[in-house]
């Protein structure tokens, strides 16, 4: 057990919507994890899988419907003036002024930003150091979204935030941003990441939890997920060797490819029984390829509903019940109205 200050800790916790149509909707259905100081925690799902309306709870944009959240020990709704200055933001899309440099955007947040780091120091953080005079409507996505993180990052956050922190990013953007979170980590920061980018959380998560419904389906280390799900074999027999020759213990099946898998909670051994069997019976399997399972797969199966025999691999499972889900109209529209420029760090 983590015996880590847990800076994050979510009990229970839900969220619904009310519509005047009186249709409404439970977007997040009794969850539960915590997240120790220094340790970065990614929350996957599809669209409509419950993590902005999580985060935004996180964030204190939003009180629970049921449940509760305590952020460095408060709760960051009713405590926000405590918690706010102590965090950082990174929304999926900022909303700074186009006709802005990015030192006068830079100046602008740091005016209303406790404890801001000079700006040249965090924009050279970036890679943004020689882009200072560029106006913001002239830069790339990526750009844009190193901007967004700059501001994020100015007020030294004790935990952040990071919502789809690379998307727009090339490769090469991409891997500096995750060698800047590392750095941030190892320097004692707390961050909640949400991504689409399965190799992300592979590279940068201590743990992670996938949900779907509104509802954790699965949590642990990446290493952990992924061994929920079972390892497999592929290959093609030889014309005139049926999968029926194949040892039974196997469990082989032939797809419509002609492609033979064999799906195995025991890789090693069964890669064993089939190179001694092929050995044996003088066959050879060509294009033989064997793996584990990978988070991309654990994550597919979730996302197509076929996660009935996952297994929580954390301390922190949710036992909330089914139903519909879904990230409320207009959440992104309200965190911007509620940060201003809807990226960045405590005010004063």
């Amino acid at each position: 057990m983590n015996t880590r200050e847990q800076v994050i800790e979510v009990s229970g916790l839900r969220r619904r919507y009310s519509s005047p149509k009186g249709d409404d909707f439970e977007a997040v259905r009794g969850i539960s994890f915590s997240v120790a100081r220094g340790e970065l925690f990614a929350l996957l799902g599809t669209n409509g899988a419950g993590k902005t309306s999580t985060v935004e709870l996180l964030e204190g944009l939003a009180a629970p419907s049921g449940g509760q959240v305590r952020v460095l020990g408060h709760d960051p709704y009713r405590e926000r003036a405590r918690v706010r200055p102590r965090i950082g933001v990174m929304l999926q899309e900022g909303g700074f002024p186009s006709d802005l440099t990015v030192a006068e955007t830079a100046r602008m947040w740091a005016g209303c930003t406790t404890r801001a780091r000079p700006i040249g120091e965090v924009l050279a953080a970036v890679g943004l150091g020689e882009r200072r005079e560029v106006r913001v409507k002239q830069l790339s996505g990526g750009e844009r979204r190193r901007l967004d993180l700059a501001m994020a990052l100015l007020g030294r956050p004790e935990v952040l935030f990071l919502d789809e922190p690379t998307t727009g990013l090339d490769a090469e953007g991409r891997r500096e941003t995750w060698r800047l979170v590392r750095e941030l980590r190892a320097a004692g920061t707390t961050v909640l990441l949400t991504t689409h980018y399965l190799e992300e959380a592979e590279e940068l998560a201590d743990r992670l939890a996938i949900m779907r419904a509104g509802r954790i389906v699965v949590s642990g280390t990446p290493d952990e997920v992924t061994a929920t799900r079972p390892s497999r074999i592929r290959f093609t027999l030889p014309a005139g060797v049926p999968v029926a020759r194949l040892p039974l213990s196997l469990r082989a099946a032939a797809g419509e490819d002609g492609r033979v898998e064999v799906r195995t909670e025991r890789l090693q051994e069964s890669l064993t029984e089939l190179l001694l069997w092929a050995r044996q019976e003088g066959v050879e399997l060509a294009g033989l390829d064997a793996r584990s399972a990978s988070l991309e797969e654990a994550f597919l199966e979730i996302a197509h509903g076929g996660a009935g025999d996952f297994r929580d691999t954390g301390n922190d499972a949710n036992d909330a019940n089914g139903g519909d889900d879904g990230d409320g109209a207009g959440a992104a529209t309200a965190r911007l109205a509620e940060t201003g420029t809807g990226t960045g760090t405590g005010t004063r």
